[in-house]
């Protein structure tokens, strides 16, 4: 039947999202969602939602929701735009402000719907090597490094290292490359890192991107935010309205609303997982592993000794569920979300079982 297909979607290398098994006694740590669930201010707003008005559409510029990112983030609502999660606002992204004559850069290492959204709209890229230890270097990204690039984005922190650039080192990319967009993608900043929203109004090539997901444990309800210069949110509204009008129903953008004005929530919620994330990584660094330096919701491990791959199967027949890359370079390496205290106990306890097999 492929016959019918546009030529384009034949030459698709689709994004394989993590799984999501059903199984019995299940430890689920390979989706990065948070351990808490949302505040119970978001699931009451939520409901609240629930009225007769669901027979008409929602605001089309989800105004109420700007507002409250805006004054989260400090900046102006016109700052703002919102979508259907932060992989929609990075598809519209990639093309309306990263399709140019030049590559578009980002490291060979990330977050593996880059290439995706590439191939989708033909956009040149290319993949800038991480260093030895993981790390983003920021000379590559600079123009003396001869690239010729014409667009930069990345993660901060990035995926599915978990290390991240500090902003001096990110503004040092903004600053050096004025006449092109740099992409900030911040899914896990509330984690540990900077974010670089508090530079958008210094520098108008900067677009910040976050998600509702993970900090504010609503993987479920698909809600994201970008945060930058007018004229860019302006090229994001364009594309967005040649595809959706409507892309936050009433429902999700109560509970969002809820969620981002709940500080006190969010806070414990973020030094919960924070507090989770330190030992989890020392209790992995005392049984071998190397744990690269994590200010996301997961780290990244791996065993001088045991093979990745075998590692993953392992825990997956005690169903424990983490995620495995079959990637150049990390395939040796396990990303494990940080779960519950309980959660990681039981991993801790089953890798000690697995080791010494």
């Amino acid at each position: 039947m492929s016959r019918f297909w546009s030529s384009v979607v034949g030459e698709l290398s689709p994004y394989v999202p993590g799984e999501q098994p059903k199984l019995p006694d299940l430890v689920k740590l390979n989706t990065n969602e948070h351990p808490w669930g949302p505040s119970p201010k978001v699931l009451q707003a939520m409901q609240a939602a629930c009225t007769e008005s669901l027979k008409l559409y929602p605001d089309p510029g989800s105004e109420r929701l700007r507002a409250a990112v805006a004054a989260h983030c400090q900046v102006q609502p016109d700052q703002v735009f919102i979508g259907n999660g932060s992989d929609e606002i990075l598809a519209h992204t990639f093309l309306a402000l990263l399709k140019h004559d030049g590559p578009l850069l980002f490291p060979d290492i990330t977050y593996s719907f880059y290439p995706v959204y590439c191939g989708l709209y033909r956009i040149n890229y290319e993949a800038v090597p991480l260093t030895a230890d993981f790390g983003i270097d920021v000379r590559d990204y600079l123009p003396e490094a001869g690239r010729n690039a014409g667009a930069i984005i990345f993660p901060n922190p990035n995926a599915p290292t978990g290390r991240a650039l500090p902003l001096a080192d990110i503004e040092r990319i903004l600053s050096a490359n004025p006449d092109i967009v740099v992409v900030i993608d911040e899914a896990y900043v509330d984690f540990g890192a900077e974010s670089a929203t508090q530079l958008v109004s210094r520098y108008e090539n900067l677009l910040v991107i976050q998600t509702l997901s993970k900090s504010r444990s609503l993987a479920g309800l698909r809600v994201g935010f970008a945060v930058g210069n007018r004229v860019l949110i302006e090229a994001l509204e364009r594309v967005k309205n040649s595809f959706n009008s409507y892309p936050i129903d009433r429902i999700a953008e109560a509970g969002a609303i809820a969620a981002i004005e709940d500080k006190e929530y969010f806070e414990q919620a973020c030094q919960y997982v924070i507090n989770t994330r330190e030992t989890l990584v020392a209790d992995l660094q005392a049984l071998g592993f190397e744990v690269l330096p994590s200010a996301a919701n997961f780290v990244f491990a791996r065993h001088p000794a045991h093979d990745g791959a075998k590692l993953a199967a392992a825990l997956r027949e005690r169903s424990i569920i983490v995620r495995h890359f079959k990637s150049p370079r990390i395939d040796q390496f396990l990303r494990i979300t940080v779960g519950t205290e309980s959660q990681c106990a039981r991993l801790i306890e089953t890798l000690k079982t697995v080791l010494a097999v």
